[in-house]
C-alpha cells in the first residue's frame, strides 16, 4: 500500500503529543495522479492541517483513518472504486465524513448525484486554492459539529438507560407536552406519583428544566423514542 503523509517524529511523542495530533483533523486527499496529491498537501499544510494521501480508495479503506477528526478530498474517476462509490459506501456504513469532490471529469448529473448525498462541494480541476480551502473549513466544521453531536447523544442514551420502565414512560409522556394529572389518569397511578417520577427523570438526564428534558429527548434515536 502506498500512502504519502508527514514524516513522523524522530523521538518518541508524549502521551499529551499523542491525544493532541489524534484530535487533529485529518484532510485526507485521494487521487491516482502523484502531482496532483502532492500539490494538494502542500495547500493544506500552508494553510495549517494536516494532510495524509492515498492513490486509490482500497487503499483508503485499508487504512485506519477514517474515524479520525477531519475531511476527505477525492476524486471521481479513479482505478477500481470511484470517489461517488465511496461516499455511498461510507454512508451505508454510518460514517458521513464530509466530501469534496475535486475532479476533472464532472458534469451535472454527477454533481447533483453527489451534492444530494451529503458532499461539501464539488470543484473541478484546476479549482482555485481559496475556494477549496474554504471547502475543507467548511467540511471540518461540518465533522466537527456531528462528532459534538454524537457525544451529546451517546451522553443522553446512557441516561436515559438509568431510568426505570416507568420513569421512561413518564419521560415520553413529559415529552409529549402532556400534564401531570394526564400522565397520571394515561398510566393509572396518582398525581403524586407522577411528580416523584418526574422528579427522579430530571435528576437522572441532569436536567434544570422541562425544555432541556424535552430537548434531550429529541436528540435520541427514534426506536428509543417510539418505545
Amino acid at each position: 500500500m502506498r500512502v504519502d503523509q508527514l514524516p513522523l517524529p524522530r523521538s518518541a511523542p508524549s502521551s499529551e503529543q499523542r491525544r493532541t495530533e489524534a484530535e487533529q483533523p485529518l484532510v485526507i486527499i485521494v487521487d491516482d495522479d502523484a502531482s496532483v496529491r502532492e500539490a494538494l498537501s502542500e495547500l493544506i499544510l500552508s494553510a495549517g492541517f494536516l494532510p495524509v494521501c492515498f492513490t486509490s480508495t482500497r487503499e483508503l479503506l485499508d487504512a485506519d483513518v477514517l474515524e479520525s477528526p477531519g475531511c476527505l478530498i477525492l476524486d471521481v474517476r479513479m482505478p477500481g472504486t470511484s470517489g461517488l462509490d465511496l461516499q455511498h459506501h461510507l454512508a451505508k456504513n454510518g460514517n458521513p465524513k464530509p466530501i469534496i469532490f475535486l475532479t476533472g471529469h464532472g458534469d451535472i448529473p454527477m454533481t447533483v448525484q453527489a451534492m444530494k448525498a451529503g458532499a461539501v462541494d464539488f470543484l473541478t480541476k484546476p479549482a482555485r486554492d481559496q475556494t477549496l480551502l474554504d471547502a475543507v473549513i467548511a467540511g471540518i466544521a461540518v465533522d466537527a459539529k456531528r462528532r459534538a453531536d454524537a457525544v451529546i447523544v451517546k451522553r443522553n442514551i446512557e441516561r436515559v438507560e438509568t431510568l426505570t420502565p416507568r420513569e421512561r414512560e413518564v419521560l415520553r409522556e413529559v415529552a409529549r407536552g402532556r400534564l401531570n394529572k394526564q400522565i397520571a389518569f394515561d398510566l393509572g397511578i396518582s398525581e403524586v406519583t407522577v411528580k416523584l417520577h418526574r422528579g427522579n427523570v430530571m435528576r437522572k438526564m441532569e436536567a434544570a428544566s422541562i425544555g432541556e428534558l424535552i430537548r434531550a429527548w429529541e436528540t435520541l434515536p427514534a426506536p428509543m423514542r417510539e418505545v
